[in-house]
């Protein structure tokens, strides 16, 4: 059946596209996967044991490894997630033996205005349900072992004031003395709520716990997501968890879950989690699916044991890092790469007519509205002007040494002109651009693009990390605002420069890993600023601590951990049909 994206929604074509779906045993076939090491969870997805199958594969040679990051998106979201999916059917089309790696989606956007992450047209994976709902439970594991840390601390702290030094001791609890002005945590939750970002716990009695201030991030935004992104096995997950800083004493001694005595609790309700999950895109091939998105508040990667497995089980690796190349790719470049110890072949950078527009000047583009003409009607005058942004991103993927691919995503209301100008420029800085219509097309549609990307593979490179990590942890923050995001220079508070100064002074802290958190809509702090801008500054308000991670984590502007839901969301369209259980409206 030939299915047209253009007149079909993406849950339509994901729909009819599951009526030939192969059993997930043949895609665990496709990797090589044994008797034993694939665990199903229904018909059509599965987990991967992690465990057994890279005692097996550890010594296999390694495959090429790519990395699809972007452009600063709209709203709306460039279509990474799309081209990674349309790259791994591309090369699939080839005769490549390639495997996808991307995040799971989180609930957030799934009900909210940017929808699920699946991709989308004929580049997507599937069964689209299963994998925008929940998949098989690792978000909500990480909800739950965050969630009941902070059940262990406010217990702890209502213990506290309500028993004495005695009385404590013979219940075999020690005074932690936590200070509740310095509590790192909020409660986590998958769903954009921003009436939950700040409130009070405990009122009540004094058997109702603890009062104080408090609120909730999204679970994406949790450390234990970043410790399942990096962690390289249970035993390092387990001692990542109980690294986690969770408060800190009157005295300014750090909480952490080892101190609570909760993180061999909250590491077993992680054990499954470990585990990959698999499905497939619509031509068949096999994707890996690990750990979480948001870049712009999180480490935003699939995780390292996802690379590690699905490097050594195909030709071609397809790895997706959040957002654009300023935030995505950077902690791709300079953490993930670190954990994982590998190397990229070739970054794709996902560029689009329509956000390049925005960047040079278009109209505001705002989901749940209709797009302005500008960006369905030719105008290259707007489009030269917004490869400014474009160049900037080739700039920070050549930084890193890595070889850059521009794929422009075509949209059917693309003309041939605005194509041939984008590629002009991409070309004149250097840099192999294919257009590629994978999500009118299919595999098909990125023959394209993954020649393109294979003749990059070939090419020796030189990656290299931006900084190393006995640079202080200041002049690092200072060199990625300047040197990535175009810079002048950081303002930092006072709270900001007393964290950073504290964590300079603390041996394990100060080799640790910088993971910014910023808007994903601008290469500065402020969302408004589109293009490439130049004359600001980067203020730096807070800086947190992730040391189960490995993470210093500076939050610049005034970007929350916990967004908010759209006066249009995306759940409103979100219905089953009760007569055949089928879910519909996702996108």
């Amino acid at each position: 059946m030939k299915l047209d994206p253009t007149q079909l929604a993406d849950w339509q074509i994901a729909e009819a596209a599951e009526q030939n779906i192969k059993p997930i045993q043949q895609i665990g076939d496709k990797l090589g996967l044994l008797e034993g090491e694939l665990i199903p969870m229904g018909r059509n997805v599965a987990k991967i044991d992690y465990t057994s199958t890279w005692n097996r594969v550890k010594d296999f040679p390694v495959g090429k490894y790519v990395d699809v990051t972007a452009i600063t998106p709209t709203p709306l979201g460039e279509g990474k997630t799309t081209t990674t999916m349309g790259l791994v059917e591309g090369l699939g089309v080839i005769g490549k033996k390639p495997v996808g790696a991307i995040r799971q989606p989180s609930g957030g956007p799934t009900f909210n205005i940017k929808g699920s992450a699946a991709g989308g047209g004929l580049a997507q994976c599937i069964p689209l349900a299963p994998f925008s709902l929940g998949l098989t439970g690792d978000i909500d594991a990480i909800t739950n072992a965050h969630n009941l840390c902070m059940v262990a601390l406010t217990a702890r702290m209502q213990h506290e004031r309500n028993y004495d030094d005695e009385r404590l001791k013979k219940i075999g609890i020690q005074r932690l003395d936590i200070d509740p002005e310095r509590v790192q945590l909020k409660w986590a939750m998958d769903f954009c709520a921003q009436s939950l970002r700040n409130i009070t716990i405990g009122k009540g009695g004094k058997m109702d716990g603890y009062e104080m201030d408090s609120g909730f991030q999204i679970t994406v935004s949790s450390e234990i997501m970043a410790i399942l992104s990096v962690a390289n096995s249970l035993s390092d997950m387990r001692n990542r968890i109980s690294k986690m800083v969770v408060a800190y004493s009157h005295s300014g001694n750090e909480i952490t879950t080892a101190d609570l005595e909760v993180d061999g609790a909250m590491t077993a309700l992680m054990v499954d989690a470990l585990n990959p999950n698999l499905v497939q895109t619509i031509e068949g091939n096999p994707v890996l699916v690990h750990a979480g998105p948001f870049a712009n508040i999180a480490l935003g990667q699939n995780s390292v044991i996802a690379d590690m497995l699905g490097i050594r089980m195909g030709e071609y690796l397809v790895t997706e890092s959040g957002f654009a190349a300023d935030i995505g790719f950077e902690k791709f470049w300079n953490l993930k790469c670190r954990y994982s110890g590998l190397k990229p072949d070739a970054v794709v950078i996902v560029a689009t007519v329509r956000a390049l527009k925005m960047h040079g000047g278009g109209p505001e583009v705002k989901p749940g509205k209709p797009l302005d003409t500008a960006y369905t009607e030719e105008n290259l005058e707007l489009l030269e002007a917004g490869c400014a942004n474009l160049i900037s991103h080739i700039k920070i993927v050549k930084k890193s040494g890595a070889t850059p691919v521009v794929c422009i995503n075509g949209f059917y209301t693309d003309t041939p002109s605005e194509h041939d100008l984008v590629r002009r420029i991409a070309e004149a800085n250097s840099v192999r651009c294919a257009v590629s219509e994978h999500w009118l097309k299919g595999g098909e549609g990125a023959v394209e693009l993954a020649e393109a990307v294979v003749a990059a593979c070939e090419e020796e490179n030189n990656f290299a990390y931006l900084y190393d990590l006995d640079m202080p942890l200041k002049e690092r923050v200072e060199k990625i605002a300047v040197e990535l995001y175009g810079a002048d220079g950081v303002e930092w508070t006072d709270e900001a420069e007393e964290k950073i100064a504290r964590f300079q002074a603390d041996p394990e802290a100060a080799k640790m890993g910088i993971c910014m958190v910023k808007t994903h809509l601008s290469l500065s702090h402020d969302p408004t600023l589109k293009g490439a801008p130049k004359g600001w500054t980067l203020p730096i308000r807070d800086v947190l601590i992730y040391k189960g991670a490995g993470f210093v984590v500076p939050v610049a502007g005034a970007i929350k951990l916990l967004p908010g839901t759209g006066s249009n969301p995306g759940f409103r369209q979100i219905d089953v049909d009760v007569n055949t259980g089928k879910v519909t409206g996702l996108f």
